[in-house]
């Protein structure tokens, strides 16, 4: 397997990047979805909600052979795909130190339409055992993504981003300041003695 460098441009509020590689991949295999941003040739940004899967250092995607999405890809094919997950809000005193705990990350590269039907029926199942696991109890067949016919009798497209840039950012949650539904600053001014201002 290609190893990947997960590198990371300096981002602005440095105490939220997050460079541990590890870390970023477990929360790719394990994220359920992830927003493709797209630009066409007039230059319309355009992004799609998707089902993915982190496989083999890339991300993988699939969908109808034709359509909005392909057309683009075929114009330009320089895309950002970014994952992003809530983790809870974190309450404090000052109302502008109320904050959300997440992690994100975004991954710069190009889409590339998988030719290879081992590669494409490989990630179709590497999907399927993110999404279903357990549930089938046979592999998938190849001939099954070759002749796989949607009711709108489209083609399957499974498209691979080889990362070129990845980005990523991670605000934990503290779970003594995680907001509930009942929980009132003056809790924690009582607590900590904090100032509401």
């Amino acid at each position: 397997m290609k190893e990947v460098s997960l590198l990371n441009q300096p981002i602005r509020y440095w105490k939220r990047d997050c460079t541990d590689q590890t870390k970023i991949e477990n929360f790719l295999a394990f994220a359920k979805a992830g927003f493709l941003g797209l630009s066409d040739e007039h230059q319309q940004p355009y992004v799609v909600p998707l089902n993915y899967v982190w496989y083999r250092n890339a991300i993988y995607f699939h969908g109808a052979d034709t359509g909005r999405k392909c057309d683009i890809i075929q114009q330009n094919a320089r895309v950002c795909f970014t994952v992003s997950e809530e983790y809870g809000t974190i309450a404090d005193p000052v109302p502008a130190s109320t904050d959300t705990a997440y992690m994100s990350v975004m991954i710069f590269g190009q889409a590339t339409r998988v030719a290879e039907l081992d590669e494409a029926t490989a990630a179709l199942q590497a999907m399927l055992e993110k999404y279903v696991p357990g549930y089938y109890d046979q592999p998938l067949a190849k001939q099954h993504v070759a002749k796989y016919r949607s009711s709108l009798n489209s083609e399957v497209a499974v498209y691979r981003i080889d990362p070129e840039h990845v980005s990523a950012k991670e605000n934990p949650l503290n779970r003594e300041r995680a907001f509930y539904p009942g929980r009132k600053v003056q809790m924690d001014v009582a607590r900590h003695g904090s100032t509401h201002t």
